[in-house]
């Protein structure tokens, strides 16, 4: 091989860890935005809810479809199978990723930005005390991003480690 020549199977690689870095690196920056905007004031608690979903819609779930296609070729195509432990749990939490967005989290932040927006409008321009369901809901939705850094963590290691490779 030439040495400036890629295989289709490394570019792959490269369009993998691609989607991985730029689909998920910036939802483990949501983690901070809701606390730094609730020691700031509560009326950005709109605009968190905002990034939320551009992050989670326009980032991590287009990567997701990125790193599935990818992963399946490289699954299909490279010097490993389906049934290796390490490959099939990571698409289990591909699976489970997509899943928790597309059905929990993307929606979450639609009703609790509505909900949030309701509440600032209520308290006009007087001090915000959100009603204790938001607060219940913003920590439901925190613990659910939470895991889902967990198991893109998860999976990171699975695919670096590749045990019983």
């Amino acid at each position: 091989m030439p040495p400036l020549a890629i295989s289709t199977y490394d570019f792959s690689i490269f369009i993998h860890v691609t989607a991985v870095v730029v689909g998920f690196g910036a939802t483990f920056a949501e983690s901070l935005t809701f606390p730094v905007a609730m020691r700031l004031d509560p009326r950005h608690l709109p605009y968190v809810h905002r990034l939320h979903l551009a992050i989670n819609q326009r980032l991590a779930t287009p990567a997701l479809a990125v790193v599935l296609v990818t992963g399946i070729y490289q699954a299909a195509d490279g010097p490993y199978s389906m049934g290796d432990p390490w490959i099939s749990a990571t698409f289990v939490i591909v699976i489970v990723l997509g899943a928790l967005l597309g059905a929990y989290l993307v929606p979450a932040d639609r009703r609790l930005g509505a909900m949030v927006e309701a509440e600032l409008a209520e308290a006009g321009a007087g001090p915000v005390t959100l009603s204790e369901e938001y607060q219940r809901r913003a920590r439901t939705v925190g613990m659910a991003g939470a895991a889902a850094g967990v198991l893109v963590v998860i999976a990171i290691f699975l695919m670096v480690v590749k045990p019983g490779a």
